[in-house]
């Protein structure tokens, strides 16, 4: 079976913690390494995540980096209120005892993709700020980018603004950067993610297949409850781990190519992402438009099971 190497960069945030479990159990996937960007909470707290989320999937021998604390342009806005004030929705977990690499994520990013003898797939669930920084300050590895799969943006409504999605939201100068890089692109963006939701039967399921769904269960039961009930959904939105599950598992998901912008001019409207499902020239991205939702929890529940009780 081919194994597709990988790099991560992440915030996590409870959907990126379960994301990175996903990641780290599944034998599709080489993960070479985890860098870590300030989004859902600050970047003292996103590190830890990391690390520990790494020990929680028997998996100390992975190299996390911490990234840029900051976006390009604005100040952090974060969202401890869905995420809790850590980062993990209350949960403790033991203190990582993995060290934090010394190199930074932006550094690390590039030299990888400089050195690799193939380009490589980078799956993106944060702002994209340390990925625009790394085609900022060299611009040549844009080639060497297999292709980029991101958690982000919307072809309706956003989670943060009436227009935008958290992801891009946060850092829409440097979304636009990459958006405009000439890198083959996938996006699973609220559109799609608002359909794959924990539900309290696909918790019960989780609960059930050992100690580390437990703890994914009980993070969920706080994750996104007042945006399910905010919206009328019968669970909240899991949103990272579909970048995971399109990598491992792709007929799960359909899409559709097309011409993806970014505003970053209209206070009102800043961070959407504005879908022509019509371009009149080359598209930019692919667009996720659809997920299996019952197969994408079947994924998810399988590959947790593995790391037993």
């Amino acid at each position: 079976m081919p194994v597709l190497p990988i790099m991560i960069d992440c915030d996590p945030g409870v959907d990126d913690a379960i994301a990175l479990l996903l990641a780290l159990t599944s034998p599709e996937l080489e993960v070479l390494g985890i860098t870590t960007v300030a989004g859902n909470v600050a970047m003292k707290h996103i590190q830890r995540n990391a690390r520990q989320i790494c020990e929680l999937a028997g998996r100390p021998d992975m190299k996390v980096f911490a990234g840029c604390p900051r976006p390009l342009m604005h100040p952090l806005q974060t969202a401890e209120e869905v995420h809790g004030v850590g980062g993990l929705a209350g949960m403790t977990l033991p203190e990582p005892t993995m060290p934090l690499q010394t190199q930074h994520g932006v550094d690390f990013l590039i030299e990888t993709l400089e050195t690799a003898a193939a380009p490589i797939t980078l799956a993106t669930l944060g702002p994209l700020t340390n990925v625009a920084i790394a085609l900022i300050k060299a611009p040549h590895i844009a080639t060497k980018i297999e292709r980029l799969v991101l958690m982000g943006g919307s072809t309706t409504f956003g989670n943060i603004t009436a227009s935008a999605e958290f992801n891009i939201y946060v850092d829409p100068h440097a979304a636009h950067v990459v958006f405009t890089s000439g890198i083959p692109l996938t996006m699973l963006g609220l559109n799609v993610t608002h359909t794959v939701l924990s539900t309290p039967t696909r918790r019960d399921r989780l609960r059930a297949c050992g100690d580390v769904g437990a703890i994914a269960a009980q993070m969920l039961d706080f994750y996104g409850a007042e945006e399910a009930e905010q919206m009328g959904l019968p669970g909240s939105p899991l949103h990272d781990p579909c970048v995971i599950a399109y990598l491992i598992q792709p007929d799960l998901f359909t899409g559709q190519a097309v011409q993806v912008d970014v505003e970053i001019a209209s206070p009102l409207t800043l961070g959407r992402t504005v879908v022509d499902f019509y371009p009149t020239g080359e598209p930019n991205a692919t667009v996720i438009t659809h997920a299996n939702a019952d197969g994408f929890y079947d994924l998810l529940t399988q590959r947790l099971s593995q790391l037993g009780d």
